[in-house]
């Protein structure tokens, strides 16, 4: 892991980092001495580690919670280069929008593309980051929404150092078997009138997750409307099963 950027402010260090070709961001309490929790925050579809709703959430996590949170941008996404085979996934998507068609089965194909590349990323990217002293090997949650939740499923599932995580705004297509597996504590939040993914959809997820404690959280609006008290109450989940 090679750090390329530090600053700070208003209680919070942001550092920039590349591990082999993944480009991500940690924040930490500024000062902040020893081990504590981490947040690792997936972001959504076209959007990249510093999207404007990830920087905001991490800084509450941060200065509210104590948490580390880190966050890398998704293959082909961000800084990092687009393959012809991820343009020709994405030509499909917005070909079968265009035409009107569901899309749930083209998202459910981008996301298993990426996931194959992603969820070995995040699992090296968590062992390197709980070797900073700041960080430490201490409880690790994972907040995923959309594209973030379709690649933080397959992840939850095969990574036993999550003990927590808040995922949503997505539908079974291509999930289920992953989603069965995934058996820590979830608070799933899905928006009652969500544009891009049916509720049914959705409400397929939130059952086929093989979680005993699972909650879900249902807000009126479309795909981008989730309220920004479940900013707070995730982050009040966190610290009740992170501690």
């Amino acid at each position: 892991m090679r750090f390329i950027s530090r600053t700070s402010s208003d209680g919070v260090t942001e550092q920039l980092f590349i591990l082999g070709e993944i480009p991500g961001v940690l924040w930490t309490p500024e000062d902040a001495a020893g081990a504590r929790p981490l947040i690792l925050m997936g972001h959504g579809g076209g959007q990249h580690k510093k999207a404007p709703g990830i920087v905001a959430r991490a800084r509450r996590f941060v200065t509210e919670g104590g948490f580390a949170v880190v966050a890398v941008d998704a293959p082909n996404h961000g800084d990092r280069p687009k393959t012809e085979e991820f343009a020709e996934v994405v030509a499909r998507l917005r070909a079968g929008m265009a035409a009107g068609e569901d899309v749930a089965p083209h998202l459910a194909t981008m996301h298993t593309f990426l996931a194959g590349h992603a969820v070995p990323e995040w699992q090296a990217v968590l062992t390197a980051v709980q070797e900073l002293d700041v960080v430490g090997a201490g409880p690790v949650g994972y907040f995923g929404m959309s594209m973030g939740c379709g690649l933080g499923v397959p992840f939850v599932a095969a990574e036993p150092r999550v003990r927590a995580a808040v995922l949503g705004l997505l539908g079974v297509d291509g999930l289920a078997e992953a989603a069965a597996r995934v058996t820590v504590p979830v608070r799933f939040l899905l928006q009652w009138d969500d544009d891009k993914v049916p509720r049914a959809q959705g409400l397929a997820l939130f059952d086929a997750l093989g979680s005993a404690d699972k909650t879900l959280h249902a807000n009126p609006g479309d795909h981008g409307e989730i309220p920004e008290f479940e900013t707070g109450s995730s982050l009040r989940f966190f610290a009740r099963h992170l501690g």
